[in-house]
């Protein structure tokens, strides 16, 4: 870890982040923006990419394979803090990890998480789908296959071409990274379904029709009593892996349907804390089509930050009694870009004969918010683009 006192950070609560992808990146700078002490933690891989100079860094135990071990080590930094720290989870295993030992991890950190039976749901898509459809929002059909027998069963209902999607998405893309499958007809889904679902639970699902640009995201903040802090809308146009994958380029763009839709939503779910839902607009029909939660802010939050819903440090000011006023309005037309990531999603684009270099420029201009790159801490960036590249040039031989 970087030795580095808390006061030389910043004063008042510190902030704990567990995530060191770009996801913890725009927590960190966020709150460091707001002179506030931050200390960030992840397992080696991502922190080797992710340490950085404006917070306290380091390694942790991981949340799900050695979870003694991480309680422990954030119960005994909890106990070196002045003030209670305010503690962010930045990806599905760690608010997983948090939710379950709530009742000793408070008191050392503050949060704000929803009911742990929630949490469970929103982690576990076959649940997911189903508070969806009790709550009468519009869904792909979905169809649950743990066998060859229920996979024929499905056949004749389903609509070709169709997807195969994880159940629990975050544990499926550290094993294959894929966060779905697009299946052409009956033949393939019969020789492919028993090789993917060797990696994890999978959800049969009708393919939406329309491009990355149909996807809308709407992240929210809603206070312990289920009063609305903050709400912000994006909507992707890249992503990676290409077609189905996280957001590369994402540009803020205000969705009244999909706000409305949502805040009705997760105020009948109680969804309190940070949070963040995608659709799919049907092209078909215009329909919003529901597709996932996430309980925790997501890949792009920095650009909420950008547009004015800066939702990470509203949690903050919120949980150390400082009573942020709501914010609901966003400056629209801003560009998020993880460019490398980006740049890889062309070249496969490009060879697919689905862009072309002029649609590409085009879809980068105007004004941006970088994922990683920020001039007074260039190092993730630099440590990014090199990793990436080098797991492209090993794929393509």
């Amino acid at each position: 870890m970087t030795r580095r006192s808390a006061s030389s950070l910043g004063q008042g609560h510190p902030a704990v982040v567990l995530d060191l992808s770009a996801n913890g990146l725009g927590i960190i700078r966020s709150l460091r923006r707001q002179g506030i002490a931050v200390y960030a933690f992840d397992t080696e891989p991502k922190y080797q990419i992710g340490k950085n100079r404006v917070a306290v860094c380091g390694m942790c135990p991981h949340p799900v394979y050695e979870e003694e071990q991480l309680l422990r080590f954030l119960l005994a930094m909890g106990q070196t803090f002045s003030q209670k720290a305010v503690l962010y989870a930045g990806a599905d295993d760690y608010v997983e990890f948090v939710s379950r030992h709530r009742e000793r991890l408070s008191a050392s950190y503050s949060f704000l998480l929803p009911e742990h039976s929630l949490i469970e749901a929103v982690l576990d898509k076959r649940l997911t789908y189903q508070l969806a459809v009790r709550h009468g929002i519009p869904c792909p059909k979905t169809f649950v296959v743990e066998d060859a027998r229920q996979v024929e069963e499905a056949i004749p209902h389903v609509i070709f071409p169709c997807i195969l999607k994880p159940v629990f998405s975050s544990d499926y893309r550290k094993r294959l990274n894929k966060k779905a499958i697009v299946v052409e007809d009956a033949q393939q889904l019969r020789r492919d379904y028993p090789y993917y679902r060797q990696f994890g639970a999978i959800l049969l699902q009708e393919w939406i029709p329309g491009d990355e640009t149909c996807l809308v995201g709407v992240g929210t903040l809603f206070d312990g009593h289920m009063n609305l802090l903050g709400v912000f809308s994006g909507q992707k146009i890249h992503q990676y892996p290409p077609y189905f994958g996280s957001g590369t380029v994402a540009v803020s763009r205000r969705d009244e349907a999909a706000i409305q839709e949502t805040l009705s939503f997760f105020t009948s779910l109680q969804l309190k804390g940070l949070a963040k839902i995608e659709y799919k607009r049907d092209v078909r029909d215009g329909q919003l089509k529901f597709i996932e939660i996430n309980a925790r802010t997501w890949f792009w939050n920095s650009l909420a930050a950008r547009s004015g819903v800066d939702l990470s440090y509203l949690y903050y000011l919120s949980l150390t009694g400082q009573d942020p006023q709501p914010v609901t309005t966003q400056t629209e037309g801003i560009k998020w870009v993880y460019f490398v990531r980006d740049l890889i999603a062309f070249w496969q684009k490009r060879k697919d004969g689905n862009m072309t270099v002029r649609e590409w420029l085009t879809d980068l201009s105007g004004p941006k918010e970088y994922a990683l790159f920020v001039w007074n801490d260039p190092m993730p960036s630099i440590r990014s683009l090199i990793s990436h590249l080098k797991n492209a040039w090993k794929n393509r031989r």
